[in-house]
């Protein structure tokens, strides 16, 4: 078995669960492990932005014109959160297994001016997307595994663990996909743009929102937003925004009981009908089924 593989096993066993499904927070705050014991169909989601490192299974992300494949071995990167599709396999009936690590803005500031005191960093945003992956070089295998070892302990979590987390956003910083987080930190770039962007329409979406008001709100014109807008997130900034909304319909429905009509009018829609037909189109299911 795989290093990493092998202590998300031991995490596991530590932490009482072998018989946990989902996303849970650890001890060390903006640290989750994720297990699975079956694989999962295609279907809609958002990732949050962040680092995903695989210690066991893989998944597909579908993009309309590319897949990303990923899987033991490798991490994502993700800028900013996106709204994709996903599918999840187990391989040799093993559980998929992981762990994601959110990125303090602020740690990424002060980190990436600290190596532009020692090299000149620069970053096109042509060559950034929301989401890359690569494979786990023996720097980052290294730093993962300590991460996964003082999770079991509380108090080395306590006093390594924020030191252990900037370490391993420093090493993504130093490998091939470190440039999408470097891009986040160049404030006046289109790509950190987009990103105050996308944060906006995550908190704001409820609210009536337009792309002139989000163009002007980063000081760009609404064709060089647009085109910036797609290049990061592979999509429009209106088909972004009904991802968003869909999904947190979903929830509302999923986890807070809320009716349908109820939900679509809480996320924004002026349109139970049309939120409907939306929703059913997304999701491939009605309100009401997801509700049984």
């Amino acid at each position: 078995m795989p290093i990493i593989a092998k202590m998300l096993q031991q995490y596991a066993e530590h932490n009482n669960l072998l018989s946990f499904e989902g996303t849970m927070e650890t001890i060390i705050p903006g640290v989750y492990f994720h297990r699975a014991t079956k694989s999962s169909p295609r279907q809609p989601l958002i990732y949050n932005s962040g680092i995903i490192v695989v210690g066991q299974g893989h998944k597909i992300i579908h993009f309309p014109e590319h897949q990303i494949k990923y899987g033991e071995g490798d991490y994502l990167v993700l800028g900013v959160p996106v709204p994709l599709e996903c599918e999840a396999f187990t391989d040799n009936n093993l559980p998929v297994m992981g762990i994601a690590i959110d990125i303090n803005p602020a740690m990424l500031h002060k980190l990436v001016n600290q190596m532009m005191q020692y090299q000149p960093l620069s970053v096109s945003s042509a060559n950034i997307g929301a989401v890359q992956s690569a494979k786990l070089d023996c720097a980052m295998e290294q730093v993962t595994c300590r991460l996964l070892r003082v999770l079991n302990n509380p108090l080395e979590a306590e006093v390594f663990g924020e030191d252990i987390v900037k370490e391993l956003v420093y090493r993504v910083l130093c490998g091939p996909q470190g440039h999408t987080l470097i891009g986040l930190a160049m404030h006046d770039g289109h790509y950190a743009r987009i990103a105050r962007t996308l944060a906006t329409m995550h908190q704001d979406y409820a609210n009536p929102i337009t792309v002139e008001g989000l163009a002007e709100a980063v000081n760009m014109s609404v064709s060089s937003f647009h085109r910036a807008f797609r290049q990061v997130t592979f999509e429009s900034p209106l088909q972004y925004l009904k991802k968003v909304r869909l999904a947190k319909a979903k929830e509302l429905i999923t986890t807070a009981g809320s009716k349908a009509n109820e939900a679509a009018f809480k996320v924004g829609y002026t349109s139970a009908s049309q939120f409907s037909r939306e929703f059913k189109r997304h999701f491939n299911k009605t309100p009401s089924e997801i509700q049984l």
